[in-house]
């Protein structure tokens, strides 16, 4: 039985997920976290949040790197750690220094940073011929305009180091560019703590399906698991509302896909690790969106299991542990799996979720939750703001989707202020 150390980790399914795998792996883990409190606010379901399920909760300032290493090192003669890992965007370079630092598996830091900082991406990818948008990086108000002007719009505005969409958007011209600046500009700390890049990232809007590639690079070596589609609504936001797998796609198509993000995880430099790569399937062929050095999040991972058995966070696991993982999939009874995400009407408090009664009993529904009487509903502006989902399963290939879609169409989100005028 190994000892793995969990570098912070987010607060949605992952925070399950994670340690599951980490446990039927035959592994235990200590958690280390600069602010628990962070996770026991965030914990809305029953029970004891699963972090705390860990052999020790240790504390430190998981944002300084420097301290971190040596605060670990510290402690490494007497807790011993097998492998460090993550769930959390904003870690994975910290656990890549500190698994170097300690001679513990896991993927070259610089290859971490390269995939964890979108500008950095997209330059290697550029340099090393990997197909992707056209694109313009700035830090200033007039070199964003000048770099708008010489690409043209439509554009799509990203910060290069946040997750889950935020502050993620298509603009149409100098007006709503200046109105993308200025939000993220009034958001220079994330959610962690940690100070943002000035930077902006401005690429051209591809138009085409999009969709992910699972896959498992292990000495040197990348495995595909599968093709993920994916949803997206919200305009002029780019929220996932759902995903399936395995994608039903035309081979040719498919093996394009594959082979252009093992190409961008090669580029980058990446092994020992789960990559979940998005990609725009446009008219020109498959185009780079982001390379993501761990898991999938969005429960992804969960339909991958449904279908294949292959447990991708239990797999992120085992190469921390420094094990050579078994990725043979076997016959589970679902030819598909997908989940579908109810997104917020609007903002304000929630009164309840009308049908949400009912999920349980709807013919392939396999797990569904939303959100309780009393939530405040944020805008749908990003992948955070979910007020549920519908998980579904069909022994048929393609057809999950329509299954998830349907039963969160059955919802409805009743506010407060509706009684109150009705």
């Amino acid at each position: 039985m190994g000892h793995l150390l969990m570098v912070e980790s987010w607060v949605g399914a992952m925070s399950t997920l994670l340690p599951r795998g980490i446990r039927d792996g035959g592994h235990r883990f200590s958690f280390l976290t600069r602010d628990v409190h962070h996770y026991l606010r965030a914990w809305d379901r029953p029970g004891a949040h699963p972090l705390l399920g860990a052999q020790n909760v240790l504390t430190a300032e998981t944002n300084d790197v420097p301290s971190l290493v040596e605060h670990v090192a510290r402690l490494q003669p007497a807790l011993r750690f097998d492998g460090v890992l993550t769930s959390c965007d904003y870690y994975l370079g910290a656990v890549a220094h500190l698994a170097q630092h300690l001679g513990l598996p896991g993927s070259p830091p610089e290859a971490v940073e390269l995939a964890c900082n979108k500008d950095r991406t997209r330059l290697a990818l550029r340099e090393a011929g990997v197909p992707g948008p056209a694109f313009a990086l700035a830090d200033t108000a007039s070199g964003l305009r000048e770099a708008a002007a010489a690409l043209g719009f439509p554009l799509v505005v990203k910060p290069v180091d946040l997750c889950a969409g935020m502050f993620v958007r298509k603009v149409s011209d100098e007006a709503e560019l200046a109105e993308a600046v200025r939000d993220l500009e009034g958001f220079p700390v994330n959610a962690r703590g940690q100070r943002r890049s000035r930077t902006v990232l401005l690429e051209e809007l591809l138009t085409g399906p999009e969709v992910s590639v699972e896959a498992v690079t292990s000495h040197g070596r990348t495995t595909v698991i599968g093709v993920t589609d994916k949803s997206v609504g919200g305009a002029p936001w780019f929220v996932e509302t759902g995903h399936m797998f395995p994608a039903a796609l035309d081979a040719d198509i498919e093996r394009a896909a594959t082979s252009t993000a093992v190409d961008a995880i090669a580029a980058l430099g990446l092994d020992n690790t789960v990559t979940h790569t998005e990609l725009k399937l446009t008219p020109d062929g498959p185009r780079i969106v982001e390379v993501n050095p761990r898991p999938a999040g969005n429960q992804i991972t969960e339909l991958i299991r449904r279908v294949t058995g292959i447990d991708l966070p239990a797999v992120h696991a085992r190469l921390a542990a420094g094990e050579r993982p078994d990725l043979t999939a076997h016959a589970t009874g679902a030819g598909s799996a997908a989940i579908s995400f109810l997104l917020p009407p609007r903002t304000g408090p929630i009164r309840h979720i009308a049908g949400a009664e009912l999920l349980a009993g709807t013919d392939g529904v396999v797990d569904s939750v939303v959100k309780e009487p009393g939530h405040v509903a944020g805008a749908a502006t990003s992948n955070n703001n979910y007020l549920g989902h519908v998980m579904a399963t069909d022994p048929a290939p393609g057809a999950a989707r329509a299954r998830a879609e349907a039963a969160i169409g059955s919802l409805d989100v009743v506010y407060a202020e509706d009684l109150v005028t009705a």
